[in-house]
């Protein structure tokens, strides 16, 4: 008998089309292999598993199912992200648990697209913090059991990764897609502004944070991608020409290093590139002197908004002083000014360059360990370190992806990132896709 676990979700899209197999089959492999690894890997907060083959049914009923390009494919979403039915807990002890009446607007979108839904990923408390743990679990790469997947995204692509499912539905807003997608050997693509609904939290952070795909192939990000933003599978795609490239292993903050396995990865990236035709060359970017402070600024005053209305004796304290610290900066960053001053100093760089190529994060992600008990100190430098070259883009509004390449020395995944104009996220993957071919990476961790 085939397996559909480890398949990609155009292929089980196409099975399902073509009625080689039922969505019910699909979903109930995945809710099997669900439930016999993630009590080791702490991907899901809930899993649905009735409701979920109900939907499987559901989709199987449908008229035109041969239109669905997302028919049958089990899919993960974000514990921050409304799914009719069940509560959204935010990763915290002080959200409301009770259900959501309507889905979100991409979950929407999603299930319109025939996938299902099959359970509601951990994530970090209020998806602050690059590493995802809490009161609710703790989500460990696939890769190294002993690691952290990375946050906030860090249950969708602990799913993925494990072959839980085939693609999930995460966000980012200071790196929380690129991180755990750099982890765990991922595609996390961050769309630019408003080319897929956010409505996330209280504000979207102020507009930077965005909802996108987690993949395991270029392939799967694109489907997702284009249901997600609401475009057309015939959408022309960019042409294949060369484009001019820049390589930059400079970290945009002062302080921070960028450590070898990580800046080697983004060379040979870079070289592969050029040989496929691309206009390669050395440059980095006019990050300002300002830049760590502003990311503080931003990040920290987001966490202020979102919990505004919560119960302050049922956050963490790692949590309660990021929002402590975040209101002092609340007027500065509604203004705006610091990132319209990021935006006019970047667009020089990329009318000169169409998409610059950097390292995807310093280091890899640290211990899987109970981050959220510790002091808030600790956990600013610990993300700090390994994940500075994430947040410039959420800044800009530009879309930014990470993209598996090569292995660090302990065997676990390595990966680059790439930054593209405003509209260019197409553009990304087409890129991406090219990196695939030139260095084929394994899919799913080898947990069997």
């Amino acid at each position: 008998m085939t397996s559909w676990v480890g398949r990609t979700a155009a292929e089980i899209a196409a099975a399902v089309q073509e009625k080689r197999v039922t969505p019910r089959e699909v979903v109930a492999e995945h809710l099997a292999r669900i439930a016999s690894l993630d009590g080791r890997i702490g991907a899901f907060r809930t899993v649905r598993a009735e409701a979920a083959l109900a939907e499987a049914d559901e989709v199987a009923a449908r008229a035109g199912l041969g239109g669905l390009p997302l028919a049958g494919v089990p899919v993960a979403v974000k514990d921050n992200l409304a799914v009719r039915g069940e509560a959204t807990r935010n990763g915290s002890a002080a959200t409301p648990d009770r259900p959501a009446a309507e889905d979100h607007v991409t979950v929407a979108r999603l299930r319109a697209a025939g996938a299902v839904v099959v359970g509601l990923t951990n994530v970090p408390e209020l998806c602050v913090f690059g590493t995802t743990d809490g009161v609710h679990g703790t989500a460990r790469n696939p890769w190294d059991l002993t690691r952290t997947t990375g946050g906030s995204s860090g249950g969708s692509a602990a799913a993925v990764a494990a072959g839980l499912v085939p693609i999930a539905l995460g966000n980012d807003g200071m790196g929380s897609l690129r991180i755990p997608a750099a982890n765990c050997g991922l595609i996390g693509l961050k769309p630019g502004f408003g080319v897929v609904p956010a409505d996330i939290g209280h504000g979207d952070w102020f507009g930077m944070s965005e909802n996108g795909p987690l993949a395991t192939t270029v392939e799967d990000a694109r489907l997702m991608f284009r249901v997600l933003a609401g475009t057309g599978p015939d959408e022309p795609a960019p042409s294949s020409s060369p484009r001019g490239i820049a390589l930059s292993v400079r970290s945009p903050l002062l302080g921070v290093t960028v450590t070898r396995p990580y800046v080697d990865a983004a060379r040979r990236a870079a070289e592969a590139l050029a040989g496929a035709g691309h206009r390669v060359r050395r440059a980095d970017p006019p990050y300002p002197i300002w830049l760590g402070t502003t990311s503080l600024a931003h990040w920290t005053a987001g966490t202020a908004v979102d919990a505004e209305d919560l119960d302050p004796a049922l956050l963490t304290r790692r949590t309660r002083v990021h929002a402590a610290v975040g209101r002092r900066f609340l007027k500065g960053v509604r203004a705006g000014d610091r990132r319209e001053q990021l935006r006019r100093r970047m667009e020089p760089f990329f009318a000169e360059h169409e998409v610059l190529l950097t390292p995807a994060l310093a280091r890899r992600g640290p211990a899987a360990a109970p981050w959220h008990e510790r002091g808030w100190l600790r956990n600013l430098l610990v993300n700090t370190n390994y994940s500075p070259l994430t947040p410039p883009w959420n800044l800009t509004g530009w879309p930014a992806m990470s993209v598996p390449f090569g292995t660090l020395p302990s065997g676990a995944p390595c990966a680059v990132q790439l930054v593209g104009r405003p509209g260019s996220e197409l553009e990304l993957l087409a890129v991406a896709e090219q990196l695939q071919e030139l260095h084929p990476w394994r899919r799913t961790a080898p947990l069997d």
